[in-house]
């Protein structure tokens, strides 16, 4: 079964990606785009300083083809940095700024990045990163930027002198093949890759997202600095409440994640919205701000909503809230259920599914109030993209039937960089990226996602999903969170071990017994163990690599 969205593709403008800010300087000018502790930057105000950021490359001879690496938190200066680097007509290279020196140093040589600007606390990790790169100028921002190494220039100095209108460069590439993004992928089981994410790619992928939850269509609208990109016909406000411009959310999500980088960066332009802007997530002040600025919508990883509810009893007003949207990694239904319970049963709850090689999303749950959402499921194909589930001979398989997502769509990237091999291997001639995730379609063309191929295990020639056993540990009590991998054992393949967080040891092994009496004999957790904490990525996805490595230096203990 190969199932197709339910709306018509979208008649995507051959135009750079910038044509966003473009437009929403035209759309929403002087309006709050960005918010941090207190200072706001507008929409005009960020289409002025990203254009000082471009003017300031060309000076350094940095344009059409080079990266400029930025590794920071989520900060009003990434916004500029970004923008400016899309307008100078180079390619922006998201890095966590969380990395160790080595995965940096391997990062920014692969991308062949031609300058970085760090966070001033992060920045010793570039300095010890930079032999054996290509960089030429390293810039610097945050606290303490001011009192740095004389080969290291701050932020507001490269900035101070230059044009506040845009070059006009970025109106002269070619949306198709010229870069926005080298985004490289979690690498939460292995080495990450540089994905190749061209302005086509991006442009198409948030008018995807955006007019799927506004029921907007695209439409292009001169401006002074060049055509511009705006939403028109917005959908009735019975079912999309929240008007274009009126929207207040908190961005966690990290800007160098694909859903950070377009659903924080790209569709807050489209959309009008404010972004209370936060660098790091913590539930206490998110909950503060979401009360404060009577914030419309949610967005996150299943662990932010998980650790909001912990913190519920501490929450003031959010019936403001009006939607909320989960992807990463799916989201337990016992977590969408309390969530209900906290927020009110019309909270419109919805899924998305996607990953760095179709830019961000593939799929979404229907956005309108009166739709039909189905829990458990990810949603439908987002305009113009087909999902496909396929068995191990790529035979196409029908609803119902278990196999690996296949996703097609002017939304899937052009591969690695200088990964031949990897390239041909996930993305096939006939345009069908091969996801590695286990997935289901339903008769209607909702997916459910089973487990990623590389989690499954093999026990005794049976098929053991982590992610099944997950969401049951995650209804015993006491369990806060849970991650499942696997034991190598020999002819047996591997035995599935829990790790979790909550209970005691021994509280922990009782209740993981009782769970495996309500298991298939192949199923049965035969180890657990008890975290202080389950190692999740920035992005929030749970790093089963981590757990292997902690697995093989603990010895094993047979729950009975």
């Amino acid at each position: 079964m190969i199932a197709r969205s339910p709306v018509p593709a979208l008649d995507v403008p051959r135009l750079p990606a910038t044509a966003q800010l473009r437009g929403a300087v035209a759309a929403f000018g002087d309006a709050p785009m960005l918010h941090q502790d207190g200072h706001e930057l507008s929409f005009s105000g960020l289409l002025a300083r990203a254009s000082s950021f471009a003017h300031a490359l060309h000076a350094d001879g940095i344009g059409r083809g080079d990266v400029v690496a930025l590794h920071l938190p989520n900060c009003p200066q990434y916004a500029v940095a970004y923008w400016g680097t899309l307008l100078a007509g180079a390619t922006v290279g998201p890095a966590n700024p969380l990395l160790p020196v080595d995965d940096l140093a391997a990062q920014l040589a692969d991308a062949g990045a031609a300058a970085v600007l760090s966070w001033a606390p992060a920045l010793p990790t570039v300095l010890a990163a930079r032999p054996g790169t290509a960089l030429k100028r390293v810039l610097v921002t945050g606290p303490g930027s001011d009192d740095v190494p004389a080969d290291v220039t701050p932020l507001e100095a490269f900035l101070d002198g230059h044009p506040q209108h845009p070059p006009g460069t970025d109106l002269e590439l070619d949306p198709d093949t010229d870069l926005a993004h080298l985004a490289y992928t979690g690498g939460t089981t292995g080495r990450s890759k540089g994905v190749r994410v061209s302005h086509r790619n991006l442009l198409t992928n948030a008018l995807q997202s955006t007019c799927w939850g506004t029921g907007a269509r695209p439409d292009v609208r001169d401006t002074p600095s060049g055509p511009g990109v705006v939403l028109t016909d917005p959908g009735p406000p019975e079912e999309y409440p929240t008007p274009l411009g009126t929207g207040r959310i908190i961005g966690i999500a990290p800007w160098f994640h694909a859903m950070g980088t377009v659903g924080g960066l790209n569709m807050p332009l489209l959309t009008g919205g404010l972004t209370i802007v936060h660098g790091r997530f913590d539930p206490r002040a998110y909950l503060a701000d979401a009360t404060r600025f009577a914030v419309t919508a949610m967005s996150g990883a299943p662990p932010v909503f998980a650790a909001l509810l912990a913190h519920r009893d501490g929450a003031g007003d959010l019936s403001s809230v009006r939607s909320l949207t989960s992807g990463a990694a799916p989201l337990p239904v016992e977590v969408i259920t309390a969530l209900r319970a906290w927020l009110g049963e019309d909270l419109v709850i919805t899924e998305g599914y996607g990953l760095t090689e179709v830019t961000m999303s593939a799929t979404l749950g229907p956005a309108a109030r009166s739709a039909v959402r189905k829990v458990g499921t990810v949603g439908l194909p987002v305009p113009g993209t087909e999902i496909r589930i396929s068995g191990p001979d790529g035979a196409e398989l029908a609803a119902d039937r278990e196999g690996e997502v296949w996703v097609r769509g002017p939304q899937v990237t052009g591969g690695y960089r200088n990964r031949p091999a990897e390239t041909a291997a996930t993305f096939d001639g006939d345009g069908w990226l091969h996801t590695g995730d286990v997935g289901v379609l339903d008769a209607d063309g909702h997916l459910r996602i089973v487990d990623r191929l590389k989690d499954m295990l093999l026990h005794k020639g049976y098929n053991v999903y982590p992610r099944d056993l997950e969401e049951r540990l995650l209804t015993l009590p006491g369990v806060t969170g849970a991650a499942v991998v696997g034991r190598p054992a020999g002819v047996d393949g591997e035995r599935p071990v829990a790790f979790v967080t909550g209970p005691a040891e021994a509280e922990a092994r009782a209740a993981v017994a009782e769970l495996n009496a309500r298991l298939l004999p192949y199923q049965r957790l035969r180890e657990v163990h008890v975290l202080a904490a389950i190692p999740v990525s920035a992005a929030g996805k749970v790093l089963k690599r981590d757990l292997r490595e902690r697995l093989a230096e603990i010895p094993e203990a047979a729950i009975g």
